[in-house]
């Protein structure tokens, strides 16, 4: 949640600026008569019970209807092991928010797969790209702003058939859900275009076709129509 500093610690105010003062400097509700002052950061209790920061309410993205603070997100990535250093963004083209991360130190899948046991569905970024070198500001921070775009079309799968009848009404339905095709058995899903609320259709529309009900983190694990068939048939 956000975080809010109260105490004898606690400054007067903004010098020469009441209006800012009024908006951050705040009655305490715990305790009468003292101040508190809003931080503008988003933080969280860890289990040692410290404090750890995520990063600026002022950062937050509303991605389908949430509103998402991703610096929760990166600090969620950088507790996977191995991850060395991690950036979340947020991109809009045709009137459509979706998260990106940038990681380093693990494999994008197998982040993906280990993210989608610590997150919910909806904060899960719709596409990893796996970073060797990070630009940055002349004063040494992160710039966010130099990060490379999302890959497209020019980096997916080179076309492959499916090869039975699992696979290709996995790929029916992956084109129904995309909305684009044609849809090859190595395509990944989350760089067709998929993300979350995709996520969850094609999961319904695979329990009605065969009958079976995948879990929501296999879509994010196995992102291919090959790696889910195999799991489509061994529930079968």
């Amino acid at each position: 949640g956000e975080l809010y500093i109260a105490g004898t610690g606690v400054a007067r105010g903004y010098l020469n600026r009441p209006e800012l003062t009024e908006e951050r400097f705040l009655d305490d509700p715990f305790y009468p008569g003292e101040r508190m002052y809003q931080t503008g950061d988003i933080a969280r209790w860890t289990e040692e019970g410290l404090v750890e920061w995520l990063g600026r309410s002022d950062g937050q993205v509303k991605v389908r209807g949430y509103r998402i603070e991703p610096g929760e997100i990166e600090a969620a990535i950088r507790r996977i092991d191995g991850i060395r250093e991690a950036a979340v963004t947020a991109r809009t083209e045709h009137g459509e928010t979706a998260l990106y991360a940038y990681i380093e130190g693990r494999e994008s899948d197998d982040v993906r797969a280990e993210l989608a046991t610590r997150l919910p569905a909806y904060m899960m970024p719709a596409q990893f790209i796996e970073m060797s070198e990070w630009p940055v500001t002349p004063s040494g921070k992160l710039d966010r702003r130099a990060l490379p775009a999302p890959g497209g079309a020019a980096d997916r799968q080179a076309y492959t058939a499916p090869r039975n009848v699992t696979e290709m009404k996995l790929c029916a339905l992956w084109e129904e859900v995309l909305k684009n095709g044609p849809v090859g058995i190595r395509d990944h899903f989350f760089e067709r275009g998929g993300h979350s609320l995709k996520a969850t259709a094609l999961v319904s529309r695979i329990a009605k076709e065969f009958g079976v009900q995948v879990p929501l983190q296999d879509i994010f694990a196995r992102p291919t129509v090959e790696e889910l068939a195999s799991v489509i048939q061994d529930l079968e």
